[in-house]
């Protein structure tokens, strides 16, 4: 939390953006330069941001990228250093509701005539073009897509149990999970970390599948009447099932620590988001290893699960830098660009008029596309909790909390996590 309370006293209310004429102006001008932080050091997404890097330079320009590896709160920390500091990068990773909340502790850049004339929001699904416009006008852009909910399935593990077919609903996810354990000889149906967003995406997974509708009021609007309904302790009711069918000893380990045993056909199910493809793919592990599938749905619709990554662009005076806010801009949204990125990190475009028909997509990547665009149309496309799209990190904190507490603790009952995520969400207004 140091970091939420911190920001607040930075907040000194609206700033104006920089006004788009001088700024698209200066790309001719100059040798297009961009600083740029994020925390993607290492692995797929190490590799991801490098090769945009590249692509950038082979446009002519000067790329200064300075990762912060770890956690996010490490890159805001440094973002925030270099705020204060008066020396703010010329865009950094940001994503979801922190994205208004940043934005006015410092001048951000107005982006609408470059997303007017890429055509860009008319391909962006609604609700998460409202994050990257909080006042109306566009100071981010959305790069790439995952679904938090997404349902990778062992090979291994469903020839243990004999099983071929994809769970649709969560009766399914149950049956199936059942029949690993009792007669599959798999040790544990569910493969999980011991991480805050691994119990969060349990529980958001749970819920949307249950009922989108009740999601997007309790979760993203935080409706009173919302939170306490009875999907709210079905949801939790569903997660204890999953709680039971996962390994308890797994600490605080990322979910990767487990991804041989996952493979090995030792653990049957995964629901995790779409990076775990790249990490699978990273690790050598082979597509003929696993299934990806979207996550279970009672309404017989996909549910999408929505987590992006952004960058967020600051107000520089610099001419070089200006033209190199242009570049990168253009670059975000180019359909090739964020080909090439998801291709290597296991997203999806956010981009919906992206073709995933040839090489280089995995059919998990088709699924989750397609999905999207369902999910779209029916509605049912909300933002993900625990990786800090439905709410600002504080709202966030106080709600994993109870969800972490709940999976660790077997004696707390449904209804009593239902009343403590209430109450939670009331304490931290």
């Amino acid at each position: 939390m140091p970091i939420t309370t911190t920001r607040r006293r930075l907040l000194a209310g609206s700033v104006a953006a920089l006004a788009l004429p001088a700024f698209a102006r200066a790309q001719g001008a100059v040798k297009p330069r961009l600083t740029a932080i994020s925390q993607w050091s290492a692995g797929s997404d190490g590799a991801a941001i490098t090769a945009l890097g590249k692509k950038f330079e082979e446009k002519g320009g000067v790329w200064q990228h300075s990762p912060v590896p770890g956690f996010t709160t490490e890159m805001m920390n440094k973002l925030r250093a270099q705020i204060i500091a008066g020396d703010p990068p010329a865009c950094s990773q940001l994503k979801g509701p922190e994205i208004a909340a940043w934005s006015k502790i410092a001048p951000t850049v107005d982006l609408d005539a470059l997303v007017a004339a890429a055509g860009y929001e008319k391909v962006v699904a609604p609700d998460l073009a409202k994050l990257h416009k909080p006042a109306g006008k566009w100071i981010a852009l959305p790069l790439q897509i995952y679904s938090t909910n997404m349902l990778f399935l062992s090979k291994r593990a469903m020839d243990k149990a004999k099983a071929d077919k994809i769970p649709v609903t969560w009766a399914d996810f149950n049956d199936l999970a059942e029949k690993m354990k009792s007669g599959g000889g798999v040790a544990y149906p569910v493969a999980n970390g011991g991480t805050r967003p691994d119990d969060g995406q349990k529980f958001e997974a749970a819920l949307a599948g249950i009922s989108p509708a009740v999601y997007r009021a309790a979760i993203m609007n935080l409706d009173e009447k919302a939170l306490k309904a009875s999907e709210i302790k079905a949801a939790f009711a569903q997660v204890r099932k999953i709680a039971d069918w996962m390994d308890p000893n797994v600490g605080a380990q990322h979910f990767s620590t487990n991804l041989k045993r996952f493979i090995d056909g030792d653990m049957g199910m995964m629901i995790m988001g779409g990076w775990a493809q790249g990490v699978l793919r990273n690790a050598g592990f082979k597509f003929e290893d696993f299934t990806i599938a979207p996550g279970p749905s009672d309404n017989g619709k996909p549910v999408f699960l929505l987590n992006a990554d952004a960058f967020i662009f600051w107000q520089r005076k610099e001419a070089d830098l200006q033209a190199g806010q242009t570049l990168m801009a253009q670059l975000v949204m180019d359909p090739a660009i964020q080909t090439m990125y998801s291709q290597i990190t296991g997203s999806i475009p956010v981009r919906t008029d992206v073709d995933l028909s040839g090489e280089g997509w995995s059919d998990g990547q088709r699924r989750t596309a397609a999905a999207l665009k369902d999910a779209i149309a029916s509605n049912q496309a909300v933002l993900s909790l625990a990786h800090n799209m439905a709410q600002e990190n504080g709202m966030t904190a106080a709600m994993i909390d109870v969800i972490t507490e709940f999976v660790k603790n077997r004696t707390i009952k449904p209804d009593q996590a239902a009343t403590r995520l209430a109450d939670a969400v009331e304490g931290a207004r």
